[in-house]
């Protein structure tokens, strides 16, 4: 299991493939990378800060990572997170989850991302022609976590 979080840029084809490393019990990988979007809330963005807090931003992510890995029988798991300024069109996340097969490996990519969007310790503060704003939680993102209460 990786867990990071870093102001640089990734490359999503390099991390599934480490994440594979031509192990032959993987027989899927599922995988979700998020963007910033140009527009948000009906403004458009020119720039997005995601600030948060070293230490218990990684260990809130490895403890999704790990439910995750509980919930589902998954070989490993990559979570990238990116901190700092970024611009539409810059990569945010990468959630990748390598399994035996397609449904584990589906379904534990979509919890973590799920519980990433209204448990991870992030603030996201926007720039657009109104100036800057906090981004508040959507209650989609909550209702899409709330399917995965036991």
């Amino acid at each position: 299991m990786v867990v990071r979080v870093q102001e640089t840029d990734f490359d999503v084809g390099t991390e599934l493939a480490a994440l594979h490393r031509n192990d032959p019990q993987i027989g899927a990988l599922a995988s979700f990378v998020g963007f910033v979007r140009e527009m948000n809330d009906g403004a458009g963005v020119s720039e997005m800060t995601l600030e948060h807090y070293p230490g218990m931003t990684e260990k809130a992510l490895a403890a999704i990572v790990a439910e995750a890995r509980q919930r589902w029988a998954i070989v490993d798991a990559l979570l990238i997170h990116r901190v700092g300024r970024l611009l539409p069109g810059d990569q945010i996340v990468l959630v990748a989850v390598a399994g035996s097969h397609r449904g584990e490996a589906f379904a534990a990519c979509q919890f973590i991302m799920d519980y990433l969007k209204t448990r991870a310790p992030f603030w996201k503060r926007e720039v657009t022609a109104d100036g800057a704003r906090w981004v508040e939680a959507h209650a989609a993102d909550e209702q899409a976590a709330e399917r995965w209460q036991t």
